[in-house]
């Protein structure tokens, strides 16, 4: 035996496939939304089986066999059955989940079932012509391409016409057969396309929506980052802060305590307005809360303000800048000292945070020497070179000329930034 029945019956090893990965199938009661969406598009894709019942279309010719109204009824009883059982695998190889664009077998059944409808034709006329149109239903179902319907629509039906002509049939209806052929095929070329045009575009719009969800949890990742980086950091600063001055400073200690509940506080309504996205920072609240973190960790602040006033949203991306520049030099600079410059000229907002700390260069471990620099930027400056880049401005940062670490910004200044 090449297959035996492993598990519950959902899977099958074989012998080309010993761990049965070709025929698993989950449990209808174990699948995910994510599987049955897949179930039903396989089950809406295009399998030929509406054009089966166009095989009834054999009854005419059949009746004219069992009337006796031909000659030999058994060879045209013969030719109807093979004609019958060519259509049916014709269309189940054109629509074949399997086809590749390489694959002749359509094209080689459908060359015997013409073959077989002419001769069946000039064989016997009358119903029989009516075997062409069905031909012509295969030729729109087999063709991928509209150059290779034409070359096989035309002669199709030019052989159609003629047949009929050879018959006597008369002009109109030796017109109508050709005519007929010839639109049966297209017709059903169009409407596959149509319909994998509309596959298309539903896949598309998957798509799109997959990206606006990947997009929606990047950006909310890139709030939340930022916003507990900063608030966490200004809570470690002063909570030091604190436990360094009450042995000596009881009342100073408190008010260290009292910034950090204000602290946590808002950073509880930043992060529910960060989950609705509707948050948009103050450049001004953000250069409060600098210069109190950079003065809990005992670091000089220097400020300088120049230009005319920015847009909100404008304020709002600088804002951010300003947090995740600061939240960089508490926790990782060692500066004592830092100046933040911002100026508008020319349409341009421009935003630079320069530390004196050790800039690249990690501290040495216990035992080592730092012999090596590291140049890996952080999260939070890649989310901002996001953020800006999307704004229209850019983000640099890297060792400063004079030592430490330096970030500019730069934002076009407009209403619609």
């Amino acid at each position: 035996m090449d297959a035996m029945p492993t598990g519950t019956g959902t899977e099958m090893a074989t012998k080309d496939d010993p761990g049965g990965q070709r025929c698993r199938r989950t449990p209808w009661w174990k699948r995910g939304p994510m599987e049955f969406e897949q179930e039903i598009e396989h089950l809406n894709a295009p399998d030929g089986g509406a054009l089966i019942p166009w095989i009834l279309m054999v009854i005419g010719p059949g009746t004219d066999v069992l009337k006796g109204e031909v000659p030999v009824p058994w060879l045209a009883a013969a030719g109807l059955a093979a004609f019958c059982a060519l259509y049916v695998c014709t269309i189940r190889a054109a629509f074949s989940p399997r086809r590749l664009p390489t694959t002749r077998l359509p094209y080689v059944l459908l060359g015997a079932l013409a073959a077989l409808t002419l001769s069946l034709s000039i064989g016997y006329g009358g119903n029989f012509m009516l075997l062409f149109v069905l031909v012509s239903l295969c030729a729109g179902s087999v063709s991928r391409s509209r150059r290779t319907l034409g070359v096989m629509l035309m002669p199709l039906s030019a052989a159609a016409g003629t047949t009929s002509g050879l018959h006597h049939e008369g002009f109109w209806s030796t017109a109508s057969l050709s005519y007929g052929t010839f639109l049966s095929g297209l017709v059903v070329s169009v409407i596959i396309t149509l319909f994998h045009a509309v596959d298309q575009l539903k896949r598309t719009r998957q798509e799109l929506a997959r990206n606006a969800v990947a997009e929606e949890r990047l950006r909310f990742s890139r709030d939340l980052h930022d916003l507990l980086g900063h608030t966490l950091s200004v809570v470690v600063v002063k909570a030091e802060a604190a436990r360094r001055l009450a042995p000596r400073n009881l009342d100073a200690a408190l008010t260290q305590v009292g910034d950090i509940e204000s602290v946590g506080r808002q950073a509880l309504t930043e992060i529910r307005e960060a989950v609705t996205g509707y948050r948009e920072g103050s450049l001004s609240t953000e250069l409060d809360r600098a210069r109190s973190a950079l003065a809990a960790s005992d670091i000089e602040v220097v400020l300088q303000e120049s230009g005319p006033p920015l847009p909100p949203q404008t304020e709002a991306l600088l804002g951010w800048v300003v947090r995740e520049g600061v939240t960089n030099v508490v926790r990782h600079s060692g500066a004592t000292r830092t100046r933040i410059e911002l100026h508008a000229d020319d349409g341009q907002a421009h935003l630079t945070i320069t530390d004196n700390g050790r800039g690249l260069t990690p501290p040495p471990a216990a035992g080592t020497t730092a012999t090596l620099q590291t140049t890996r930027t952080g999260t939070g400056l890649r989310g901002l070179t996001e953020r800006l880049a999307a704004a229209g401005g850019s983000l640099t940062s890297g060792p400063a000329p004079e030592g430490g670490f330096r970030v500019a910004a730069v934002l076009p200044v407009g209403e619609d930034v």
